[in-house]
């Protein structure tokens, strides 16, 4: 069928978490959208999808949801791994943080020098897990702190005492810290982008409520922002943009605590706002395959046509 169609939590981390690498990418030229190139890559007999993820700076919810068929654990020997490093931008301003919380993703533009191409930096994060998700928001990095302290929430206390142990009011910097040695204080709320203490866990939702980055990835960030650098944290599972004159759709699992508020008019809707007043012709019966299968790689679905929606 073709269609033509004009709060205050605590950020701690329960699960661990992988030292996935950032990748840096060129911006596209104005009015186009996607980033990088898909790749895949042959497993060795010693591999698991989280190997993978780590050496190659994906997330391990987004290599999973790429290869649905390959066994997460023990793909073996020479096995094709889809790595989606083709990207869609999410849709938003160029400008500062970016975080779509579905892809489990940061994406960071920073301002270029004199005479450099603008560029985009992203990372995998780990975010909050079932009831402790970050909402979405527009605020911007109101503080720097190295070695921070934890000062310990009482929910997370009494959670933690309800299985038998006890936790400090607060945990001084060092090796038992989870927030790692880096952290950016979100706006007047207790949210941080922060770093990790532990190994696992980028690309899941293992936080009580913050961002967290892999130590190289949060110390990078750390370096390169500053006080007042606006961020932007949305829910797009449906990221849909346009790369010379054809339409994509790139479709993420959507939170579960959102699932029945994410419909085909959530995807249309974005299918929309990002044509513009620009004609298009598109494969809607393909656009909801892509949307069910929620592989994460961008598709081709439609193609612009010449004149102006009427």
């Amino acid at each position: 069928m073709i269609i033509v169609i004009p709060l205050l939590l605590s950020c701690a981390l329960l699960a661990p978490s992988l030292p996935a690498g950032a990748e840096t990418l060129a911006l596209p030229p104005p009015g186009d959208d996607l980033v990088g190139m898909q790749r895949t890559l042959p497993s060795r007999a010693e591999d698991t999808l989280l190997d993978i993820a780590r050496r190659t700076g994906q997330g391990y919810a987004e290599i999973r949801n790429a290869n649905p068929g390959v066994d997460p654990w023990l793909p073996g020997q020479s096995t094709p791994v889809i790595l989606p490093s083709r990207r869609i931008l999410p849709d938003a301003p160029r400008v500062g943080i970016v975080i779509n919380l579905p892809e489990m993703r940061l994406y960071y533009y920073p301002s270029p020098g004199p005479g450099q191409a603008p560029q985009v930096m992203t990372y995998p994060i780990g975010i909050g897990k079932l009831g402790w998700q970050m909402p979405e928001m527009q605020t911007e990095v109101s503080g720097k702190e190295r070695n921070p302290t934890w000062h310990v929430p009482a929910s997370i206390r009494q959670e933690h005492a309800a299985n038998g142990e006890i936790m400090p009011d607060r945990i001084p910097p060092g090796a038992r810290n989870p927030l790692g040695e880096f952290a950016l204080r979100l706006g007047r709320t207790a949210y941080l982008i922060h770093g990790s203490n532990k190994k696992y866990g980028f690309g899941m939702r293992v936080s009580h409520g913050c961002i967290r980055l892999e130590p190289a990835a949060i110390q990078t960030l750390f370096q390169q922002v500053s006080v007042g650098t606006p961020v932007r944290i949305v829910d797009q599972p449906y990221k849909v943009g346009i790369a010379a004159g054809k339409l994509y759709l790139e479709a993420h699992p959507p939170l579960l605590e959102r699932r029945r508020e994410t419909s085909k008019t959530t995807m249309v809707a974005a299918s929309i706002r990002a044509t513009g007043d620009a004609s298009i012709s598109v494969d809607w019966d393909k656009a909801f395959r892509v949307m069910a299968e929620a592989k994460g790689i961008p598709v081709l679905i439609g193609t612009l046509q010449p004149g102006r929606r009427p």
